[in-house]
């Protein structure tokens, strides 16, 4: 045997990774060992291999999916891949900075005051994606994965154009919890896909100006306007996304936020007020 070589109990101890995790690695192909003893079946791995275990270490660390530390350790798409990651951890930087602001002013200030309104909507034509998050925290990752999924299905159906996107959301948080976007359409629907009615009725709505991670905050301000008034939400929260994210500033989109009431709500002269 090879004196370079390193039992995978050492190679783990140097590299700070475990001895499951190598063998983890080397089953994805990310970190093979570079002898197996044929009789005990031992790992070795040679010191020049530490390189590749810290660098999956770092990735992880920074949680890159395994599938693209591959990537990034075959060097045929790293830079992409790395230029992903930093684009992501500024952006998750930037949401946390946002968030530690509003947790200041929500100390100091208490919840910010919201305009109600009360408006009858039409039943709207819609097709829609279906996805569950796992926790209130993965509620904005899976949305914008149904998002995606979403304008790509009605883009490959022939539909083009700005679409008016709905967000709808449990009233009551439960896990997993259901997460449902819907893009409106007139005419026939774009090929491919199923329609379906997005019903129509009263609601009580405001406008949350302001990043999407911050909706909670509008929502509550609304859901507490209904209680005080006795009116009860009838299905879930509604977002629906009046700013295109692409082009305006987190701090300037624009989002309703509505709740339909129920039937006893919903009668001759019912105001906001």
């Amino acid at each position: 045997m090879n004196d370079d070589l390193l039992p995978i109990g050492q190679f783990a101890r140097l590299c700070r990774l475990s001895v499951k995790q190598l063998r983890h690695y080397a089953d994805l192909g990310l970190l093979v060992p570079a002898w197996i003893d044929p009789v005990s079946g031992y790992r070795y791995y040679r010191a020049a291999q530490a390189r590749q275990a810290l660098s999956i270490g770092l990735l992880r660390s920074l949680d890159v999916p395994l599938g693209a530390i591959g990537e990034v350790l075959s060097g045929v798409a790293a830079a992409r891949v790395l230029g992903r990651v930093r684009d992501d951890l500024e952006a998750e930087l930037a949401r946390r900075s946002r968030t530690l602001a509003t947790l200041e002013r929500l100390l100091v200030s208490g919840v910010p005051p919201v305009e109600v309104t009360v408006e009858r909507q039409r039943p709207s034509q819609v097709v829609l994606v279906r996805e569950e998050a796992l926790s209130p925290q993965d509620i904005s990752r899976v949305t914008g994965a149904c998002v995606a999924s979403l304008v790509r299905a009605v883009r490959r159906g022939g539909l083009e154009g700005g679409l008016r996107l709905t967000g709808l959301f449990p009233v009551e948080m439960g896990e997993p919890i259901p997460v449902v976007v819907a893009a409106e359409f007139g005419g026939p629907a774009p090929r491919g896909t199923r329609p379906y009615i997005l019903p129509g009725g009263v609601f009580a709505g405001a406008v949350h100006v302001g990043p999407y991670d911050q909706i909670d905050l509008t929502a509550h301000a609304l859901l507490s306007w209904c209680a005080e008034r006795g009116h009860t939400p009838d299905g879930p929260i509604r977002e629906v996304y009046l700013s295109d994210p692409a082009r305006t500033a987190p701090e300037r989109l624009l989002t309703r936020v509505m709740v339909r009431l129920g039937e006893r709500d919903v009668e001759e002269g019912l105001t906001a007020g």
